[in-house]
C-alpha cells in the first residue's frame, strides 16, 4: 500500500509539473507583432544556463518578428564558452539587439564588457560601471576578472605577465573584443585596455569615449532616445520606431532554472557522486535495480552538466584514479597505502575539477572534504564488508540445503517425510528409513530431496577419502 501511495504521489508531482511547464511556456510565447519588443534579463554569473536562456529566447524574438530585443544586464562575468555562444546568437540576428546595464549599481564586468560590444546599442544606466575584461581562466588572475600586478619589492614597479600561455589568452580576447567594437564602430583602444590593464569605467565615463551608445534613466528614456535612431542589422539599415512599441518580458523558464541548478558546479559533484555511490551498490549487488537506476540518472546528469562547464581533464582523471585506488584497497588491503593514495588523488581532482577562477564557478572545499572522507569510507569499509559477507556460508536457498541432516518423521521405504530446517519435505532413499533416523541431503529433484541415512553417508565419504 505504501508503494502504491508514493507512486500516486509521483504522478499528480509530474502531473502538476506538466500542467505549470506549460502554463510558463504559454505565458512565456512572444505575441506576434512587429510593435513589440522582447525584453530579457542577465541578473548573475554568466553560465550555460543563461546562454541557454537567452539563445532560444533571441530565436523567438526573431520568429515573432518583434521590433527588438533588450536585455537588461547585472553580471560580474562568466564562463567564455558561455559569454561566446551568446555574441554569436546576437552578431547574427537580423532584429536589433539593445543590452541595457541596469538598475543604478549594476555592472558589466568581465563577460558582460564583451556582450555589451556586440549589441547593436549598448546602453547603462547611471551609477553603473563596465570593464575588467581580463580572461580569468589562468592564475595570473584574481576572481573578479582583474590582472594580478606582479611588484618587484625594490622598486615598487609593477612586472609584466611573462608567462606565454598568459599571453595567448590575453591577445586573443584583445583581438575578440576590437572585432566586437570595430563592428558596430565604439572605441577599440578601451576595449583592449579593458583586457590587458582590467580597465573599468562609469557609465558616464563610457559614454564620454564612445564605449556606449547611450546613458538613460530608465526603459522608457531609453526607448525615447532610440526614437528614429538608424541602426545596421544583418548589414541592412534600419530605422528604430519606439512611440507605439510594446515590451513582453520574457523571465527564465523551467528549463532554464533546471539547468542554472544542475550546471552549479556544488551540484555537478554532488549529482556525479551519487551516480558513482548508486553503480558501485548496484555492481557490489546486482539485482538492487534501485541504487543502480538513481545512480545512472545522477550520473548521466553530471557528466552532462560538466560537458557545459569549463573541465579540467587532469581532474577529472584523477578523480578515476582515486576511486579506482580506494576500490582497490577494498579488494586487495594494502594496509592503508591505496586507500589514503586514492582519497588524495580524489581530494586533487576536484580542487582542480572546475578550470576557472569565476566566481559562483568553483566547488566549496568543505563539500569536497565531507564527500572525500565519505567515499574513503563506503570504498574501503563497506565494500569490503560486501566482499566479506561473499565469502561466508550460504545460508538460505538450493545451495544451503545441500548436506543438510533432516530427521525422518515416520517409518517409510521409497518416499516419506522428513523435517529438515524447521520444515518438512518430501523426501526418497533407495533404503528403508525409520522413524527418528537421521538422514543427510545429496541431491534435489524439483521439491523432492534425494537423502541417505546420516551414519552410511559418513561411511561413504570416509570410504572416498581412503581411496
Amino acid at each position: 500500500m505504501l508503494i502504491i501511495k508514493i507512486i500516486r504521489f509521483v504522478f499528480l508531482l509530474l502531473l502538476t509539473g506538466l500542467s505549470t511547464v506549460y502554463s510558463e511556456e504559454k505565458n512565456n510565447q512572444p505575441v506576434s507583432q512587429s510593435s513589440v519588443l522582447i525584453q530579457l534579463e542577465i541578473n548573475g554569473v554568466i553560465g550555460p544556463a543563461i546562454a541557454d536562456y537567452i539563445e532560444r529566447n533571441i530565436q523567438k524574438a526573431i520568429d515573432s518578428q518583434a521590433t527588438a530585443i533588450l536585455i537588461s544586464m547585472d553580471t560580474p562575468g562568466g564562463l567564455d564558452i558561455s559569454m561566446r555562444s551568446i555574441i554569436k546568437k546576437i552578431i547574427a540576428s537580423p532584429i536589433p539587439v539593445i543590452t541595457y546595464v541596469t538598475p543604478g549599481g549594476a555592472r558589466a564586468a568581465s563577460a558582460g564588457t564583451y556582450i555589451l560590444y556586440a549589441s547593436h546599442i549598448a546602453a547603462m544606466a547611471p551609477a553603473t560601471n563596465l570593464g575588467a575584461a581580463t580572461p580569468v581562466q589562468i592564475g595570473g588572475f584574481d576572481g573578479f576578472g582583474n590582472a594580478k600586478d606582479k611588484t618587484d619589492k625594490d622598486n615598487n614597479k609593477t612586472k609584466p605577465l611573462t608567462d606565454p600561455m598568459t599571453h595567448k589568452i590575453v591577445n586573443d580576447a584583445s583581438a575578440y573584443i576590437r572585432g566586437l567594437a570595430n563592428i558596430h564602430g565604439r572605441n577599440e583602444q578601451w576595449a583592449e585596455q579593458a583586457v590587458r590593464e582590467a580597465a573599468s569605467l562609469s557609465a558616464k565615463e563610457a559614454l564620454t569615449l564612445n564605449v556606449i551608445d547611450i546613458v538613460a534613466t530608465d526603459i522608457p528614456d531609453l526607448l525615447a532616445q532610440l526614437q528614429g535612431r538608424k541602426l545596421i542589422v544583418a548589414g541592412k539599415e534600419l530605422v528604430l520606431d519606439t512611440t507605439q512599441i510594446k515590451i513582453q518580458t520574457i523571465k527564465p523558464d523551467w528549463r532554464s532554472q533546471f539547468l542554472a541548478v544542475i550546471t552549479n558546479p556544488n551540484i555537478a559533484y554532488v549529482l556525479l557522486m551519487i551516480g558513482i555511490y548508486g553503480l558501485a551498490l548496484e555492481f557490489s549487488n546486482p539485482g538492487s535495480i534501485v541504487p543502480g537506476t538513481v545512480g545512472g540518472i545522477c550520473l548521466l546528469l553530471a557528466l552532462y552538466a560538466l560537458q557545459l562547464l569549463t573541465v579540467n581533464y587532469a581532474g577529472a582523471a584523477l578523480i578515476i584514479l582515486g576511486i579506482t585506488l580506494m576500490i582497490a584497497e577494498a579488494f586487495a588491503p594494502s594496509f592503508g597505502i591505496l586507500g589514503l593514495g586514492g582519497v588524495v588523488a580524489f581530494v586533487i581532482g576536484f580542487v582542480i575539477l572546475i578550470d576557472t577562477d569565476i566566481p559562483g564557478f568553483g566547488i566549496d572545499m568543505g563539500l569536497v572534504a565531507w564527500f572525500a572522507l565519505s567515499s574513503a569510507s563506503f570504498f574501503i569499509i563497506a565494500i569490503g564488508l560486501i566482499l566479506k559477507a561473499r565469502h561466508s556460508p550460504i545460508v538460505s536457498g538450493k545451495e544451503q540445503m545441500l548436506g543438510s541432516v533432516g530427521v525422518v518423521l515416520d517409518d517409510f521405504s521409497g518416499t516419506g517425510m522428513i523435517r529438515i530446517h524447521s520444515e518438512s519435505w518430501r523426501a526418497a532413499c533407495a533404503q528403508r528409513l525409520h522413524k527418528n533416523q537421521k538422514v543427510k541431503v545429496t541431491e534435489i529433484n524439483g521439491l523432492i530431496l534425494q537423502v541417505l541415512p546420516f551414519d552410511q553417508e559418513q561411511a561413504v565419504d570416509q570410504q572416498i577419502s581412503i581411496e
